[in-house]
């Protein structure tokens, strides 16, 4: 049996894919949480084989929850199943270790092979997106895409520096950094065509 645990926000979505696993002979979804934290503590606990996460949740993202299971060396394929179709997003879901990256408009039958796929060792990745991800390097580093990320969410540098315990000058030179390396005229488009592009 392929042991899968489902993070996902939307709580249609996420019942939705349950049922729809809970179809197949081989696989079992052991739970399913509503944000990255929790789908952190049930992964802990539950120890799946394979995490099946969308990118985008509340507390940790789904690339976040990738990485942390790469860092701590855990044992569990991680297949991200997401409406973002960003060769950005799917760059960075590579280097965070993950085997699958499905777009949720794909067809159902596809996940379930996916799964299949991935717990024998391969890989699941939209073809499409493949072929886009190698056209355009992510420029930012792991702090600009931190702080680029919180300037658009509308928090000022001198926020941004209490949240992440940096001075207001190495924030502001960060967002610099971020819009010169961008090309853009200011923190409002930096965040625009990066979030676009799929690197925040």
């Amino acid at each position: 049996m392929i042991r899968v645990l489902l993070a996902e926000d939307q709580a249609m979505v996420r019942g939705a894919l349950s049922a729809l696993l809970n179809l197949e002979n081989d696989i079992e979804v052991l739970g399913s949480a509503a944000d990255g934290e929790a789908a952190w503590r049930e992964l802990q606990r539950l120890r799946p084989d394979v995490l099946v996460t969308d990118i985008e949740m509340p507390g940790l993202t789904g690339l976040e929850l990738a990485q942390r299971i790469q860092r701590q060396e855990l044992p569990i394929k991680v297949v991200i199943v997401t409406t973002f179709a960003r060769p950005g997003f799917l760059r960075r879901a590579l280097d965070a270790g993950v085997s699958g990256y499905l777009l949720k408009d794909a067809p159902a039958e596809n996940l379930a092979e996916a799964l299949r796929t991935v717990h024998r060792g391969g890989r699941a990745i939209d073809p499409q997106l493949a072929l886009e991800a190698w056209s355009e390097a992510d420029p930012l580093n792991d702090r600009e895409r931190q702080v680029l990320r919180l300037a658009g969410e509308g928090q000022s540098a001198g926020d941004i520096a209490t949240r992440l315990n940096l001075s207001h000058g190495t924030v502001r030179n960060y967002l610099s950094e971020a819009i010169g390396k961008l090309g853009v005229a200011n923190r409002i488009e930096a965040y625009r065509l990066a979030r676009q592009k799929g690197w925040l």
